[in-house]
């Protein structure tokens, strides 16, 4: 090998091993401040947290070894993202140890979760979609993510009492009255019993 290859091998493994430190010392940074923002947090939201931060260096791994497409890589590491969001404000805003059970879907995703795919413009906050889901809101990284909880076995059973006892309170309520009647004297067959007045007929 020529003087030459040999400073340009050394030169290609220096900067090598710049980028592996440089990508250390910034993942190092990301941890330090990612721990000092969630020292305010209980061991559940941690731990999702926590959760979170080894799906995004799955992602990475795999984005580094050709795995995963460019759109795809791009896509998920703002579903993460995203996610983090969310459950830090609803951590925040709630004051609760808990992440329920999250998903984030883009509009195109949608049919992943329901059959038929809904339109996304009907949603309303806080609504219960299919009851399975509960709709949070969105939120935009990069690109809108639509957000959902899925209902807890006790939630799912309290929904579908309540969707029970409508139909039977209903049915209570249309229930007609007995009719209201005039008792006709006896012995006077002159006299006849009065007539309701219709309400809807004056």
């Amino acid at each position: 090998m020529s003087g030459g290859m040999k400073k340009f091998s050394r030169r290609v493994l220096l900067a090598a091993l710049v980028c592996i430190v440089a990508a250390g010392v910034v993942r190092a940074q990301r941890m330090g401040t990612a721990a000092a923002d969630e020292a305010e947090f209980g061991p559940v939201v941690r731990t999702y947290l926590g959760y979170l931060r080894a799906e995004q260096e799955v992602v990475d791994d795999r984005a580094s070894r050709h795995e995963v497409s460019l759109p795809y890589y791009r896509r998920n590491s703002n579903r993460i993202r995203a996610l983090r969001q969310m459950a830090l404000r609803i951590a925040r805003e709630t004051k609760n140890d808990f992440v329920p059970e999250l998903y984030a879907v883009t509009r195109d995703e949608l049919g992943t979760l329901f059959d038929p795919q809904p339109q996304p413009d009907t949603f309303r906050v806080g609504e219960v979609v299919d009851n399975t889901f509960r709709y949070l809101g969105t939120l935009r990284s990069a690109e809108p993510f639509y957000f959902f909880a899925r209902l807890d076995v006790y939630e799912q059973a309290e929904l579908l009492q309540k969707q029970e006892a409508q139909p039977a309170a209903a049915t209570t309520a249309s229930v007609p009255a007995a009719p209201a009647t005039t008792e006709v004297p006896r012995g006077n067959n002159r006299t006849r019993p009065r007539r309701v007045n219709n309400p809807e007929r004056p």
